[in-house]
């Protein structure tokens, strides 16, 4: 590990020709996940870091190593293991004190704050670069999720693997925007996953769910069918039905029990069938 995190280091008075800058980006890196990403870092004024310790971290991160070049070598015992095998400096860059990182099949998880230090024998400096990452999720899915007390179709959509967190919207067959009645945010380190539900009343309608992030938008469609609606009233009526029907039974029980308390069993027997049948 670099002495840089361990203890302050204390520049020599050098002449200004020994001194150099390392630049980075004052803008943060927009990356999308699953490409490729340059880390930009290199010295002013221009001379080669080839003989020069150059170190990528993570400022935000407890296992921050992220690449380490020393004695003409990449070292990256070290290295965190997320990042094994997705790293590179080009070395003949270093030459011209360009000591870029490249960042292969970004993930969301490589969103952060980036330190690149480079160290001399006799001088030091580090820049930071802030990576921003963005990664389009999987297509919507609508599932229906029954009937409220009134009769109206609950509609489900959910969508995850979002970063950063998109925007969500509920859309009937004439574009006009619904309010999503309950909404559902998680994050972890795949992104966002979002979850919104709304009920509608209107029969042979398309339903439009629209996940969207900046020039990125997925939809999924869903048609109300009279067929939905109807399922939904004949359960109705067979629930109140089987009701009604059930109070009469236990009606008549009540009655036969009073006036044939031997042929009880026999009666509950035949009202369990009864129901069990009906339901």
């Amino acid at each position: 590990m670099s002495i840089h995190r361990g203890s302050l280091l204390i520049r020599p008075a050098l002449s200004f020709t020994e001194q150099y800058e390392v630049v980075g980006s004052s803008d943060p890196v927009l990356a999308v996940s699953g490409e490729d990403v340059i880390l930009p870092c290199s010295v002013k004024p221009l001379m080669s870091v080839v003989d020069m310790r150059v170190e990528w971290f993570r400022l935000d991160l407890k296992d921050s190593v992220v690449h380490v070049y020393d004695d003409h070598v990449d070292k990256n015992t070290d290295q965190s293991q997320s990042y094994r095998g997705r790293t590179k400096l080009n070395h003949q860059e270093l030459q011209r004190g360009n000591a870029s990182l490249k960042l292969a099949s970004v993930r969301v998880s490589d969103e952060g704050r980036y330190k690149c230090f480079i160290q001399s024998k006799s001088w030091y400096d580090d820049a930071t670069v802030d990576v921003k990452v963005e990664a389009v999720g999987r297509p919507p899915v609508i599932t229906v999720d029954g009937f409220d007390h009134s009769g109206g179709l609950c509609l489900q959509c959910e969508s995850e693997g979002w970063n950063p967190e998109p925007v969500f919207e509920w859309l009937d067959s004439e574009g006009v925007s619904l309010s999503s009645e309950t909404t559902e945010t998680h994050r972890n380190t795949d992104g966002f996953s979002v979850k919104h539900t709304v009920t509608v009343y209107e029969r042979d309608s398309k339903i439009h769910c629209r996940v969207k992030l900046r020039h990125h938008m997925l939809e999924a469609v869903i048609i109300t069918t009279s067929n939905m609606f109807n399922s939904w009233r004949t359960s109705v009526i067979l629930i109140s039905v089987s009701v009604v029907l059930s109070v009469i039974a236990a009606i008549l029980i009540a009655v036969f029990a009073r006036k044939n308390r031997g042929k009880m069993l026999v009666f509950l027997i035949f009202y369990i069938f009864y129901v069990n049948t009906s339901v």
